[in-house]
């Protein structure tokens, strides 16, 4: 195997700030392990035994010397489903292992991969509890999806010989200059990951500028654009017929935050003037937001129908609301025009290149800073429109509704964006194995 740093042992100073951190963090977890087991009880199946895992009692995997897969939530799970099933294809005996930290994660995880994986949640960054979860999956290699980087989580890796990948790797300049402010902590953390492949020429460069060395980095471009593209008319016809939705046109709003759904509405008011046959889908980010978002709508006298429910929507259904997990994708492919959620909020935008693979025309505020890349070639390609409020929104929703075929070339252009820039998940799969030991 190759080294894994170049770095030898961290000097007295960088292990006395870890310890630092590693003592500030085990004053806060207390607070959080209490909150996670009341959530693990009140959820009951839905949180299995999350408040343990914290403390590194993972369950064990059916067999060991594996790829451990960190994926945050929903989003990194998703991002990372292609590459994950293609090494599947590539080794079916691989034991792969995939944490999350979300609940949502974890389902997302479940319903994408069944039992053909090992599912954990990542335990608090402390020493003890990372140690326990690698003693107990014994991986042989470690790879993290996009940003969430642990000093504790590395090091224990170091120290046992694991190597750390970083793949479809993201540093914004926002977290760049955070990983700066903090250099005596997470410089020595940097120096201990075997590779990093970034999605963007801004992440490669910025990581440069926290000093990694330059041969452990490499460019392979965003691995979101190498998502699944389903079949749109088929999925399209299946929902169509599940909520009632024949004959409407669609707005719908995905993974939104607060106080996006109130844009929304707003927008949506002074649509429906114009636009009798209009229906909103709101999508909310997180499950419990649903009920409050539920209540929002009521407020304003809409009609409102819940995937939960099993209603069908009618003709005078304002608003449809998905408040079940995993419905997403199957609702882009109704759409006629798609807001992508995070971007008003100031959450950096969340993947625009969802409804881009269903060449359905986006929507999206200001904060990109999550995929600037992505937003950047789509809007250059006429699939997106940026927005700084609800009016805006209701006059591109307008203009799009009101002029079809312009509407359609733009859906077309975002689709045409993503079959273009395909290819990441081979380019990451050449760097994790060029370095491997198997």
């Amino acid at each position: 195997m190759p080294s894994i740093t170049s770095h030898t042992q961290p000097t007295l100073l960088q292990e006395m700030i870890r310890w630092g951190y590693t003592l500030l963090l085990a004053v806060l977890s207390p607070v959080v392990f209490i909150s996670q087991t009341i959530q693990s009880i009140r959820g009951g199946s839905t949180y299995p035994r999350r408040g343990l895992q914290g403390l590194g009692r993972v369950p064990t995997p059916p067999k060991t010397g594996g790829l451990l897969i960190h994926c945050v939530s929903v989003g990194e799970v998703v991002a990372a489903s292609g590459l994950i099933r293609r090494i599947q294809t590539l080794d079916p005996t691989l034991q792969i292992c995939i944490s999350t930290t979300t609940p949502t994660g974890a389902e997302r995880v479940q319903q994408s991969f069944g039992t053909t994986v090992h599912h954990c949640y990542l335990p608090f960054d402390l020493p003890f509890a990372m140690q326990s979860m690698l003693n107990r999956i014994a991986p042989s290699r470690v790879v993290i999806m996009e940003v969430e980087l642990w000093p504790n989580l590395i090091h224990a890796c170091w120290r046992k010989g694991i190597p750390v990948s970083v793949i479809n790797a993201r540093m914004t300049d926002r977290s760049r200059n955070s990983y700066w402010k903090l250099r005596g902590l997470f410089t020595p953390m940097l120096h201990k990951l075997q590779q990093v492949c970034c999605q963007g020429q801004r992440d490669y460069d910025n990581y440069l500028k926290l000093g990694i060395e330059q041969q452990k980095l490499c460019l392979t471009n965003n691995i979101k654009f190498d998502l699944d593209i389903p079949d749109k008319a088929d999925l399209s016809a299946k929902n169509i017929a599940k909520y009632g939705l024949q004959g409407r046109q669609i707005l719908l709003a995905g993974s939104t935050h607060e106080p996006e759904e109130e844009v929304l509405l707003d927008a949506y008011s002074q649509l429906k003037k114009q636009h009798r046959g209009l229906l909103l889908v709101l999508v909310p980010r997180h499950p419990q937001r649903f009920d409050k978002v539920a209540e929002l709508c009521e407020k304003r006298g809409l009609q409102t129908s819940r995937t939960s429910k099993g209603h069908h929507c009618h003709q005078a259904t304002d608003v449809l609301l998905a408040d079940e997990m995993g419905l997403l994708t199957g609702l882009y492919a109704i759409a006629d025009i798609a807001f992508v959620g995070g971007s008003l909020a100031s959450r950096g935008g969340h993947n625009a290149l969802e409804p881009a693979a269903m060449a359905v025309p986006i929507l999206m505020g200001p904060s990109q800073h999550n995929n600037p890349q992505i937003c950047q070639v789509l809007h250059d390609a006429g699939a997106l429109r940026q927005v700084e409020n609800g009016q805006q929104i209701a006059h591109y929703t307008n203009y799009w509704l009101t002029h079809p075929a312009d509407r359609m070339a733009s859906g077309t252009a975002g689709l045409e964006v993503v079959k273009a820039n395909r290819g990441a998940v081979d380019a990451t799969l050449a760097q994790l194995f060029k370095t491997s030991d198997r």
